[in-house]
């Protein structure tokens, strides 16, 4: 019998990285997964709540190591310790309006986490990677909808400019080294959540995102919705984004992965469904879900935030055979049930 292929998750404790690792044991890979707990829940043993779920409801154990990318000699041994066949590169710090705050910080966290990473992999022949980029790369929309050739690198934020920054290091690695292999997925609006409600979105603090922020308000967590700026140029003055299912965004990494099997070098796709909904919409989407009406207020535009985003994904069907398959209907429901189920997140006992 074949082994499975190990494959690192970095970051992978958290609401993305977490998802994943769930679409990576049904693919019938062996995720070994790394977090520092920045934002992941800490449950039995020393192991994110996420994963402790997962390894409930799939009836199986995953590998876990609490550490840091900025861990150098950490990473040496986890990389001395097991032989992978690709990463999975998804720690980083995430939140648009701190990195406006604590550009240093997300430089160095992010740009020099990243390259630990990189010169590991290197040193250990691990020439395979997937990493989690952000529709920020495009910064304010040239065109909509986005496809890959757009530009890239006017970012409205540091968060967005650290994510370039890592897909130009990537980009000239793969040039300078043959064996390299590399795909940039460039998401858009990642919601929802397991259909088992087991495991979703749990912010710490105030949530930076526009779903948990809702489900918050409609579970009672919260007053209300500050709906940042109803005066841009879009079909109700609010914002306008493309939302993704988050297991939608997980199949996307297993079809990057395999991808990396046909040694194309760097290749950046957009993952998203290529339809645009406001604030109002989805927040309008979320009322008839959970059944709950959600107050809001208009509060001033966000320094940072662009007008409308959304994505043109041909390429990821073309050329991974991936497409996004959730309704706005469905990813609502999913929040729900995961909200309803876990009135504060991964902390909440459940009876």
């Amino acid at each position: 019998m074949k082994m499975a292929e190990k494959v690192l998750v970095t970051g992978g404790g958290g609401y993305i990285g977490s998802h994943c690792v769930v679409e990576l044991i049904e693919a019938g890979y062996c995720p070994v997964v790394m977090d520092n707990f920045s934002n992941a829940i800490r449950g039995e043993g020393d192991v994110p709540e996420s994963i402790c779920r997962i390894e409930k409801f799939l009836d199986t154990s995953i590998e876990f190591h609490e550490l840091d990318m900025l861990d150098r000699p950490g990473l040496e041994k986890l990389f001395k310790k097991h032989s992978f066949s690709a990463v999975m590169h998804f720690a980083g710090l995430k939140a648009v309006g701190e990195s406006v705050e604590k550009p240093l910080h997300y430089y160095h966290v992010n740009l020099t986490g990243t390259i630990n990473l990189l010169q590991v992999m290197q040193a250990h022949g691990v020439h395979n990677l997937v990493f989690s980029s952000s529709a920020t790369v495009y910064g304010d929309p040239q065109r909509l909808p986005i496809d890959e050739q757009h530009p890239v690198g006017g970012c409205t934020n540091p968060y967005g400019k650290t994510k370039y920054f890592i897909e130009e290091m990537v980009v000239d690695l793969c040039k300078a080294e043959k064996n390299w292999n590399a795909v940039l997925l460039r998401y858009f609006n990642p919601i929802g959540a397991h259909a088992s409600g087991q495991i979703g979105e749990d912010p710490q603090g105030i949530p930076n995102n526009l779903l948990p922020y809702v489900s918050q308000v409609a579970i009672g967590r919260r007053k209300h919705l500050n709906v940042f700026g109803d005066d841009y140029d879009t079909i109700d003055g609010t914002g306008v984004r493309d939302y993704i299912h988050v297991v939608d965004l997980a199949k996307g990494h297993i079809a990057a992965l395999k991808k990396l099997k046909d040694n194309s070098g760097c290749k950046a796709y957009n993952l998203g469904t290529g339809t645009g909904y406001s604030v109002l919409q989805m927040v309008k989407a979320m009322e008839k879900a959970s059944g709950k009406e959600i107050n809001y207020q208009i509060a001033p535009r966000r320094e940072g935030d662009v007008a409308a985003c959304y994505a043109d994904p041909r390429l990821a069907e073309k050329e991974l055979g991936w497409k996004a398959d959730f309704g706005l209907e469905r990813m609502c429901e999913d929040v729900w049930r995961w909200q309803s189920q876990n009135p504060n997140g991964f902390n909440a006992i459940i009876s």
